[in-house]
């Protein structure tokens, strides 16, 4: 039990470690109070997309595969978008309020969209561990997921609502907010190796 325990967080801290500087963002933002994204909408969003792309891996992990893994980056157009948008609103010279606007569609789906954009090479990591362990190491694995994922918010959380932290975002978060999120979009879009899947059907 405690190996599997064991095995179980490092798997979920090795695949979502670059979730917190996402998660870091969005809290960021959310404390600023000027956009119509929520804490809640956050933590809610982060486990509607974990959710999921573990049950996406378990039917995997059962022989049903819903897409095909050449296309799962696809997802990443999607904060790719948000990152766009938010960065023509900063060149545009947009006052604060209108630049933070960008975010608006980043409500509860918008943030399971990205936690499974984000996520999606994650399945391919998921689906062969599911697929050799037992029931009941699967079922401990997943509670030791849902278990991390609030500690990963909770941290998250704690920078992004630091006071200095806060500060320092106020000076630049106009355009570290499309940064993130256009630099997110374009990494699953290579990683996966969808780009270069694209590529090869031209």
């Amino acid at each position: 039990m405690l190996s599997t325990i064991a095995a179980a967080a490092g798997l979920f801290v090795a695949t979502n470690i670059d979730d917190i500087v996402v998660l870091t963002v969005l809290f960021a933002v959310a404390a600023r109070g000027t956009s119509r994204l929520r804490g809640w909408q956050i933590v809610a969003g982060q486990y509607l997309g974990l959710i999921t792309l573990i049950a996406v891996s378990f039917l995997a992990a059962l022989g049903l595969t819903i897409v095909p893994d050449e296309w799962v980056g696809l997802l990443g157009l999607i904060p790719l978008a948000i990152g766009v948008l938010a960065l023509v609103r900063t060149l545009r010279g947009k006052d604060d309020d209108e630049a933070e606007s960008a975010l608006k569609a980043v409500g509860l789906l918008g943030v399971a969209g990205i936690t499974i954009a984000n996520g999606g090479d994650n399945i391919a990591i998921y689906t062969p561990v599911f697929r050799t362990i037992s029931t009941t190491d699967t079922l401990v694995t997943i509670t030791v997921f849902l278990v991390l994922l609030a500690l990963w918010c909770l941290l998250a959380r704690a920078i992004g609502t630091n006071e200095k932290v806060t500060e320092a975002l106020e000076k630049v978060e106009h355009w570290l907010v499309p940064v993130v999120f256009i630099g997110l979009g374009i990494f699953i879009l290579i990683e996966s190796g969808t780009l270069a899947h694209i590529a090869s059907l031209t």
